[in-house]
């Protein structure tokens, strides 16, 4: 593989599906073709909402292999590792900061391959960080960044000179549980007490709750679930979100059996719902939302229910989305995400390393500190 073998691609549809999922396989619903391609078709990605796919293939003799889900983006919007304060020097130095190059899935902020290469990666990545920094400036673009990318991969682009950034999420990890009173069991008794009130208050409540997985889930479900997503994004934040009627009405029902969703009934009426998806050993947490206000709905609908499906299912991991210190309390391990970023203009990318850095020695001290606040005895803690 050569430099000269990069391709920009501004659709997945000029890429094919088969060979797409032979470099990404098939154990993260995110880096599907259909999923991605969904995202393209219903509206989300494209030039008009600031997500240009530009995926960047590799090849040889014809035959693909490397390929990256990348981005060209003028803005900073659903991407989840902040970079506004960036912009915004670039902005007051009369530099530019957009359009810049992310290799992501966009509106997600779950850590996965991004690299799906027919060799191992170790020996392929510096050819590509080679290629793409190239490509940058043929773009010309400000930088490229690679969000939530496994930590092997992060050290290496480190490495590479590739400025490392992290984060920090919590996690739900099975141990083994037999059901989720096991996992309850290893909780310090208040903790336990206090958990056990907030499930004691939906029956009170009248609410019910139902786990629908692919075929199950009804337009009917879909539509309301679109509902909710914008009732809550304009809660939120004044607009109706990043993805459009058409992801949760057309994509999602064509993703097989990776949806899952969590719907909330009063009266035999939808008042709630959350949405997850399924990999192979992982359950993700996406989206929430609700049209009236009930106590602790959040916390079963969208944090003990993915529990009770993931032990269920004999799932190792459940990831339920970006955020949130109240997770520790209920059971949630505080863990790392990474990111990496490169800086066309040598002048600034020095002053990013620095700053990224500190950010990432405050970032491990809080993870360390977080850890001491999980609710477990302290023989499991």
């Amino acid at each position: 593989m050569t430099t000269s073998s990069a391709q920009v691609h501004q659709s997945l549809s000029e890429l094919d599906a088969s060979h797409w999922q032979a470099h990404f396989g098939h154990a993260d619903p995110f880096l599907s073709w259909d999923f991605l391609r969904g995202l393209e078709t219903s509206g989300c990605t494209s030039p008009e909402s600031g997500w240009q796919p530009a995926h960047i293939s590799f090849s040889e003799s014809g035959s693909p292999t490397a390929l990256l889900p990348t981005y060209l983006k003028s803005h900073s919007y659903g991407e989840y590792v902040f970079d506004w304060s960036w912009a915004d020097t670039w902005q007051r130095m009369g530099l530019r900061y957009y359009p810049k190059l992310v290799t992501a899935i966009p509106f997600t902020p779950a850590t996965g391959q991004r690299f799906g290469c027919q060799e191992h990666v170790a020996e392929t990545l510096p050819r590509i960080v080679s290629a793409v920094q190239t490509l940058c400036e043929t773009l010309d673009v400000s930088s490229w960044h690679v969000l939530f990318v496994d930590a092997d991969t992060s050290e290496q682009l480190t490495s590479g000179g590739m400025t490392q950034r992290m984060t920090t999420q919590f996690h739900w990890f099975n141990r083994g549980y037999r059901d989720f009173a096991d996992f309850l069991d290893r909780f310090s008794s208040r903790k336990r007490k206090n958990l056990r009130r907030e499930r004691e208050q939906i029956a009170r409540q009248g609410l019910s709750l139902r786990t629908l997985k692919g075929g199950e889930i009804s337009d009917a479900n879909w539509q309301f679930f679109h509902r909710c997503y914008q009732t809550t994004y304009a809660k939120r934040s004044g607009h109706g979100g990043y993805l459009t009627k058409g992801f949760f009405t057309e994509t999602c029902p064509s993703l097989g059996q990776t949806p899952v969703m969590i719907v909330a009934e009063q009266a035999q009426q939808p008042v709630a719902a959350s949405l997850f998806f399924e990999g192979d050993d992982t359950l993700y947490g996406r989206y929430w939302g609700c049209l009236a206000e009930f106590d602790y709905l959040h916390f079963e609908a969208c944090y003990y229910r993915g529990i009770e499906y993931c032990i269920d299912a004999g799932l190792s991991r459940f990831d339920p989305g970006a955020q949130g210190e109240h997770k520790i309390q209920r059971g949630f391990e505080p863990i790392l995400t990474h990111s990496n970023h490169w800086i066309v203009d040598e002048r600034l990318r020095e002053a990013v390393q620095q700053f990224s850095m500190q950010e990432c020695e405050h970032v491990r001290a809080y993870q360390r500190e977080a850890a001491t606040l999980l609710p477990f005895k302290q023989e499991n803690a």
